[in-house]
């Protein structure tokens, strides 16, 4: 299985999120769960050149929050559009739910996205996830991982959530999965710098995340 990890730099870059630090973290974790992976340190490149990967891994951050903002080309936006028409299998990572805003089917595909003074979350710290099985009865260990907690998401369409924490007494999702036409897409909230990877909790969630969404 070939997995592509498309990482924040440029205007996918933000001053909160280490992706230099994150993405090889992420690359060590599924290549332990048996993928051969690849790095595209540029999203829009990375989504021209998805023929052949089963499965797209975006890291990266908001590219509407900086001056320096550019549409994606249209060969980018219809080339994640084929990939998911043919089944690609997708992993959103963090703030990728705030990413990616200029390509139509990432919203609706993801099933949920951060909207701007709405969506929060508290200051990082040691927080406890509980761990849902999978729709497939697949179930892992509840686990505390050093991290941010995404409160308020905007939720789209209809979703299976496989993790939670809770914020201010309310449960809010950390990581679910769902289809999209012929995909199979993970989202994981967490991860918002090589703290969060060093739980082997959240290791183990982000590999069973990247092979439900591969069906492997």
């Amino acid at each position: 299985m070939k997995a592509l990890i498309a990482s924040g730099t440029g205007h996918y870059a933000d001053p909160w999120h280490p992706f230099p630090e994150t993405t090889p973290e992420l690359r060590a974790i599924l290549t332990d769960a048996g993928f051969v992976v690849d790095v595209d340190e540029d999203v829009d490149h990375a989504m021209a050149r998805l023929d052949g990967f089963d499965l797209l891994v975006v890291n990266a951050g908001d590219p509407w929050r900086g001056e320096d903002a550019v549409p994606a080309p249209r060969l980018s936006v219809d080339g994640l559009s084929r990939a998911l028409d043919r089944g690609m299998g997708v992993l959103a990572l963090h703030c990728a739910v705030a990413s990616m805003r200029d390509y139509p089917d990432w919203a609706a595909a993801i099933g949920g996205m951060w909207v701007p003074q709405l969506s929060w979350h508290p200051p990082a710290g040691e927080i406890d996830v509980r761990v849902h099985p999978f729709p497939d009865g697949d179930a892992l260990s509840d686990f505390t991982v050093f991290d941010e907690q995404y409160a308020r998401l905007q939720a789209i369409g209809r979703r299976e959530v496989v993790a939670e924490f809770t914020v201010d007494g309310e449960r809010m999702p950390a990581a679910w999965v769902r289809t999209y036409g012929a995909s199979r897409i993970a989202v994981d909230v967490l991860g918002h710098d090589a703290r969060s990877y060093a739980s082997a909790g959240h290791r183990n969630l982000v590999k069973r995340l990247a092979r439900w969404a591969t069906a492997a």
